[in-house]
């Protein structure tokens, strides 16, 4: 006798449009004996299930080990429904446009069967540069709204061909209700141009197709702007050093390092060493730009990388890249396609007009962008990968709100004014937009303007609170005052380092109420609770507050914004500040620093520094890092990138001077600051001994090294007082859990150095991973830090 037929409603929520769930329910289904359907909707997938009940448990279980590969299952909530008459069959139904309560999978590299299809003559998509699969190609990029489907895409223009509809329909395909399927009959198509409108022939560089002309082009010196998923990008020959050198010139960007891409790893290795875990990041669904330190049998020219160790390298994660670069037996740069410092461009129009001056030719394709997306970047640090950049193959994808956070109420975050991203908190997920950059730039500003429409209208979110950073003169603090006033919502003020440590807690899934925790964030700078500039600070915090613990001495910025650009200034102030002009003079007259900084308006600086004018005190770990930067003429008269003399300083470490006795690293001390008493990291005898170095010679690998041990020794030493501090005697230590974070915190050796001690002493270490240590991280820290303030 059969058992009882049950019947249910299953809701699941999560990463599960757009990436061949509703066929793996399907086949599920039909595995189990389960009659219903299936359907997307704006809140996940909804299935409706016939069988009795143990098959029904079977099913629901089978789900779950079944998950495809871009798919993540947040929830499964299952729930009796009366009973009707069961169907025939399990079928896909169509979907329906209700309130936007899912995710939506990032843009994915090309799998390997849509790769093998590509490259193969006897296939109907050989050469076809955009094939894709349930299990790859574009999502967010492509995406105007939820739910995703064809008809809410860039791809609704394209019809789909008998052959292409066939494989939509089929369960049994990879490709069914794959919402970007095409091919060469009814898909986009790639095209080869000319900048200038001028008639083009491709037979002199190839007997095949447009896109293996660019690559002859590549190949013969010039450069292409190619555009991809996300955006154009330039390109050339990076093994080319006039093709580089071109590159860099017209595109005005004189020292920041070039991303490039190889056909395959073992190109990779012949100019960068590759370990298990970078070949793992490099071939992910994710593709990101992994950084690599520099080693192998080549070199590539130093315009590629001024200054660096590393190289940025990615693998081909489009059939496109993979066709373009098929004969090519050496890497290209793949740059953002844009003009230094703005968006790269989406418009087809746009980029013929804007980068015509940079580039001859265009590869371009007639699929439209709708959300521009830079590539992710990556780099291994203290044994695991760390996002340094989050956007293609990590955005939108959403993060789960820690412990404690399910009832937050939606939120919308907005981020800091470098390195830009907003975050939107819902349904208790934090959806974390991809990089927008420098708000200051007009160009960037109006794109992060378009990017919070589009998320807003991609998940459906109306915030019912918004949260700013407390520097008032940040773009993004004053949209959010005027949006707040404009629609009466709630507006929480957050400060900046307060928000770094937050963003870490959260990506650590810290729970609400799991404590205290002593949070380091090293950055530039940022606006403090005092009114003053923050930038190397101790904070014991949760995620509702926090108090100041401890700090880095506040030195003068020579020039305000002038000292961000001109590593120098930094040096001159920390000089002053430490040794005044006539001990440096009767000291250190022999070096040559000394004759550079005597050519400097010493009087005009001076004036500054004695009447506070254009020279605000900050203690920003950042500046101290450019200021040793310039003295031992690292990166001395000026930065074109922010970050660079910092990252140049790192990269110029002798690495055999990290082993050196333990007593050669530059010692800080750690007195109190006169007024608050907070104790703080004095350099002054790190700039005695740094500077005796100069008088002896020593090479500036060395000293570089020993800056960053005793550094490193002096945030530990700082650490250790602090959890000795105890309200009361025989009372616990406040804290047993040490968060990192900060833009400073993206230097590899500063990190491995810091966060190894810390565990051999027992500290809990929390670290960055899948949100930036830098600014890109800020949104999220501070949603979280408005939602801990409200009642649970």
């Amino acid at each position: 006798m059969n058992a009882p037929l049950c019947s249910e409603r299953i809701r699941i929520r999560g990463l599960v449009q757009g990436v061949g769930f509703r066929p793996t329910v399907y086949r599920v289904a039909r595995e189990h004996g389960v009659r219903g359907d299936v359907k997307n909707d704006g809140e996940g997938v909804l299935i409706q299930a016939w069988a009795e009940a143990p098959a029904l448990d079977a099913f629901v279980a089978a789900l779950s080990r079944a998950c495809p590969p871009l798919a993540s299952i947040q929830a499964i909530q299952r729930a009796p429904v009366p009973l009707a008459d069961a169907p025939d069959g399990f079928s896909i139904a169509p979907s329906e446009s209700t309130l936007a309560r899912t995710g939506l999978s990032p843009d994915a590299a090309v799998c390997a069967a849509c790769l093998r299809e590509t490259f193969d003559p006897f296939e109907r998509r050989y050469r076809y540069p955009f094939t894709n699969c349930t299990h790859c190609g574009p999502r967010l990029s492509i995406s105007r709204s939820l739910p995703y489907d064809r008809a809410s895409t860039s791809m609704a223009g394209f019809e789909l061909c008998a052959a292409c509809r066939s494989e939509f329909e089929d369960p049994a395909d990879r490709r069914f209700h794959a919402q970007p399927n095409a091919c060469h009959a009814c898909g986009p198509r790639a095209r080869l141009v000319r900048s200038d409108g001028r008639a083009l022939s491709t037979a002199d560089l190839t007997q095949l197709d447009d896109v293996d002309a660019a690559g002859a082009l590549l190949m013969r010196g010039e450069i292409v702007a190619i555009k991809g998923i996300g955006g154009y990008h330039l390109a050339c020959d990076a093994t080319n050093p006039d093709a580089v050198a071109r590159l860099r010139q017209r595109k005005g960007r004189d020292h920041k390092p070039f991303a490039l891409m190889a056909r395959e790893l073992a190109i990779v290795e012949r100019y960068a060493s590759v370990s298990a875990l970078e070949r793992q990041l490099l071939a992910s669904p994710a593709a990101p730009i992994v950084v690599l330190r520099v080693s192998g049998p080549d070199s590539l020219p130093s315009a590629v990388a001024p200054g660096q160790n590393t190289l940025g390298f990615m693998l081909p994660y489009t059939p496109l890249h993979a066709l373009l670069l098929r004969r090519l037996e050496r890497p290209i740069v793949l740059t953002s396609g844009n003009r230094s410092g703005e968006p790269q461009f989406i418009d087809d129009a746009e980029a013929r007009s804007e980068l015509g001056f940079i580039s001859p030719y265009l590869l371009c394709h007639d699929r439209p962008i709708t959300t521009r997306v830079d590539d992710s970047v990556v780099r291994v640090m203290a044994g695991a990968g760390r996002v340094l950049r989050r956007g293609r193959g990590h955005a939108p994808g959403a993060l789960p709100l820690p412990p404690g956070f399910e009832a937050a109420v939606p939120t919308l975050a907005l981020g800091g004014e470098l390195k830009n991203s907003f975050c939107l908190v819902q349904d208790g997920q934090a959806i974390l937009s991809q990089h927008i950059g420098d708000l200051a730039n007009a160009a960037t500003y109006r794109d992060y303007r378009h990017n919070l429409e589009l998320y807003r209208r991609l998940f459906q979110h109306g915030p019912e609170r918004l949260v700013i950073d407390r520097h008032p003169e940040y773009l993004s603090s004053q949209l959010g005052r005027d949006w707040a006033e404009r629609e009466g919502l709630p507006l929480t003020v957050v400060q900046h380092h307060h928000a770094h440590v937050a963003a870490c807690l959260a990506d650590n899934g810290w729970p609400r109420d799991g404590g205290l925790v002593l949070g380091v964030a090293l950055d530039g700078l940022g606006l403090g609770s005092d009114g003053e500039l923050w930038g190397g600070e101790f904070l014991l915090a949760d995620y509702a507050g926090y108090e100041r613990l401890g700090t880095f001495k506040p030195v003068a910025l020579l020039g305000a914004e002038r000292a961000m650009r001109e590593p120098w200034r930094n040096l001159y102030a920390h000089l002053m500040a430490e040794l005044g002009w006539a001990a440096f003079e009767l000291d250190f007259a022999e070096l040559e620093l000394y004759q550079y900084l005597q050519q400097k308006p010493r009087a005009a600086l001076d004036a500054m520094l004695a009447g506070g004018r254009h020279a605000p005190r900050a203690s920003s770990c950042g500046r101290l890092f450019d200021a040793v930067a310039a003295a031992v003429g690292v990166c001395r008269e000026s930065s074109s990138y922010e970050g660079q003399a910092a990252i140049e300083l790192e990269a110029s470490i002798d690495p055999r001077a990290l082993n050196e006795d333990e007593e050669l690293a530059y010692p800080f001390g750690v007195p109190r600051l006169a007024g608050n008493g907070l104790p703080y990291i004095e350099p002054l005898p790190m700039w005695r001994a740094l500077l005796g170095d100069l008088i002896l010679k020593t090479p500036a690998g060395v000293i570089a090294a020993r800056f960053h041990r005793g550094l490193a020794r002096a945030i530990l030493a700082m650490v250790r007082r602090l959890h000795r501090r105890a309200p009361l005697p025989g009372v616990a230590p406040p804290f047993s859990a040490v968060a990192l974070s900060g833009g400073v915190f993206q230097n590899a050796s500063l990190l491995e150095l810091v966060a190894e001690p810390l565990r051999a002493d027992g500290f809990h270490v929390l670290l960055h991973g899948r949100v930036p240590a830098n600014d890109g991280g800020l949104a999220l820290g501070q949603a979280l830090i408005d939602a801990a303030r409200q009642p649970v």
